[in-house]
């Protein structure tokens, strides 16, 4: 999902494309992410996990070697909306068979969410260092290696469960949206994902500006932060224990989000390397303790509420991947922070003037 961004200030040269352009290999994968689950809902009732997975890799194997061979923009995003359409299922798919597990379902799905996080750390790491020692495009190369293996652990697993997708009916979305804590918490979501997926992905471009001669690599170190992920999502128990309650934590993630956007300002590559740390921190944790919440507020339809929870997430970060390259080319730096700033400023407003509906977490 995320091998492409550091690579999109040398993808735009490559393809003489400007950043808005190049910044939609990262976009059309959080477009689909927000929607697919919809729209797979729709088209089938129930899946076999394993069979998905497996046809699934096979997808993304052949169009990493499309990536690889690309030579021209459009061959290179329609490979990568192919990427969008499938990734979603092997998402649905893990957490099917993880969930299957009843006994340990709680600590599969930390871990998962914690090997996620980490796919997305080691893809950003990772993708500016074979490009630099190797060329970007034996970037694809290694994703369609690691897929193979992928693809021969999938056979050894031993599970052929079908895995049920969520059709979500009109009545019941707008019945969720009118209970405003719904509404706030998915609010909540889209913006504060909009603010990270949009500093992380106009990041490099505005590191390139000041630094030309900067390497993909040492871009790619700037995306470590993104490992307080981990921590946070194995340890969340003893962060909320900390605020004592869940809406003090999310409090503090919103502020600590502020000023890291904020300190995103200096001009010293040393001190926006320390600042993804605490951006990462305070989206972190908002992010966790949020899906906490979306999960416990209501008994029933849990399958429908934790959907709309990723669909607006998802949407934050498609829209976030979009519009600040689009006022950062337009406007600057200056602008963009000051965009990101008064969002999260709306979003803490919203959170703290409703703080009410969450008696029980506040």
């Amino acid at each position: 999902m995320y091998a492409t961004q550091p690579l999109q200030p040398l993808l735009s040269r490559e393809f003489n494309v400007s950043i808005v352009h190049a910044s939609f290999f990262t976009a059309v994968i959080m477009m689909f992410l927000a929607i697919a689950p919809i729209m797979y809902g729709y088209l089938l009732e129930h899946v076999n996990a394993k069979r998905v997975l497996i046809i699934a890799s096979i997808i993304l194997f052949i169009t990493n070697i499309i990536l690889s061979f690309s030579t021209t923009y459009s061959l290179f995003l329609i490979a990568r909306i192919i990427e969008a359409s499938v990734i979603p299922a092997i998402l649905t798919a893990c957490m099917s068979i993880l969930a299957s597990d009843k006994i340990n379902i709680k600590k599969n799905m930390s871990i998962y969410v914690a090997a996620t996080v980490f796919g997305g750390l080691v893809g950003r790491v990772l993708s500016g260092f074979i490009a630099t020692e190797f060329g970007w495009r034996m970037v694809f190369v290694s994703l369609s290696f690691a897929l193979l293996l992928g693809l021969y652990l999938i056979k050894q697993l031993s599970f052929d469960t079908q895995a049920k997708m969520n059709k979500p009916k009109l009545f019941d979305i707008i019945t969720i949206l009118k209970d405003r804590r719904f509404a706030v918490v998915y609010t909540l979501m889209f913006t504060v994902f909009f603010v990270f997926a949009g500093i992380l992905n106009v990041l490099p471009f505005r590191i390139k500006e000041q630094i030309p001669d900067i390497t993909e690599t040492q871009i790619g170190l700037l995306y470590l932060g993104y490992g307080v992920g981990i921590i946070v999502s194995l340890f969340i128990h003893k962060i909320v224990a900390l605020f004592k309650k869940e809406l003090r934590a999310i409090i503090f993630g919103i502020i600590t989000l502020i000023i890291s956007i904020f300190l995103f300002l200096s001009k010293t590559p040393l001190v926006i390397f320390a600042v993804v740390f605490l951006l990462c921190l305070g989206m972190f944790i908002v992010h966790t303790v949020s899906t906490r919440i979306a999960n416990s507020l209501q008994e029933s339809q849990k399958a429908l509420t934790s959907g709309m929870y990723l669909t607006f997430y998802y949407l934050g970060g498609a829209v976030g991947s979009i519009l600040p390259a689009m006022v950062y080319a337009t406007f600057g730096w200056g602008v963009t922070i000051g965009v990101f700033v008064l969002a999260l400023c709306i979003i803490l407003g919203v959170v703290f003037f409703n703080r009410k509906l969450f008696k029980a977490y506040n």
